[in-house]
């Protein structure tokens, strides 16, 4: 099945941001995690960049689980932004180690070889340029930084994707129903990310199916 590009990259409208983040992404979100958590050797330091942070769920979760992490969370959709903040003035306790960064890619701001892990879910299929991805995990990484992409991976026939539809999506409202199947038309598969990541050098990193709809990008940078 050919891609699909989604009718836009940003999800900033208010009433779509609060739909997706009151919706339960507990099990991906959980999975995405408990990935970036393998990759160490035992709890999360220093800092890490996290792009496509939406309405910050993984940036608190990781912050929650590990105090000796700082985080730049960054998103170019200010309704998910808006959505974040008021999630962290909830959480005084961790609100000082997440920096909400409203950005689209690639962020000229962002400082250079700082972080020491770059991750990001659920991003990848909303660019139509995928190359941007990988030019600021290259930027934003020091040297010997930990990668974790969790994205989509596009089914092989429209067939496929009504069947992840109706399994993962059934019961969801309308708009996520629409979304989610835009967004599994919009998806890059194994082999063109493993092509992205080729064109871009970033050939220590490694690519895999991590489930019945998600592949990941894992590795260290030089």
């Amino acid at each position: 099945m050919q891609r699909i590009p989604e009718p836009a990259e940003l999800m900033d409208d208010p009433a779509q941001a609060l739909a997706y983040a009151q919706a339960d992404f507990s099990e991906p979100n959980d999975a995405f995690v408990a990935l970036v958590e393998r990759q160490a050797d035992g709890p999360l330091r220093g800092r890490m960049l996290d792009l496509g942070c939406g309405p910050a769920d993984i940036p608190i979760a990781l912050a929650e689980r590990h105090p000796g992490l700082r985080i730049d969370a960054l998103d170019g959709a200010r309704a998910m932004l808006d959505l974040a903040a008021q999630r962290l003035v909830a959480r005084p306790a961790i609100a000082d180690r997440v920096h909400l960064v409203c950005s689209l890619l690639p962020c000229a701001d962002l400082a250079h070889g700082a972080h020491t892990w770059v991750i990001s879910n659920s991003l990848l299929h909303h660019l139509a340029d995928p190359a941007v991805m990988w030019q600021t995990v290259r930027h934003g990484a020091a040297p010997g930084a930990h990668v974790v992409v969790m994205d989509l991976a596009r089914p092989a026939s429209s067939l496929a994707v009504d069947a992840l539809v109706e399994t993962h999506a059934l019961d969801a409202p309308d708009v996520l129903r629409r979304d989610f199947r835009n967004s599994l038309c919009a998806a890059y598969t194994v082999d063109e990310v493993e092509a992205q990541l080729r064109d871009a050098g970033l050939d220590t990193l490694a690519v895999a199916m991590v489930s019945d709809r998600h592949l990941a990008v894992t590795g260290r940078l030089r």
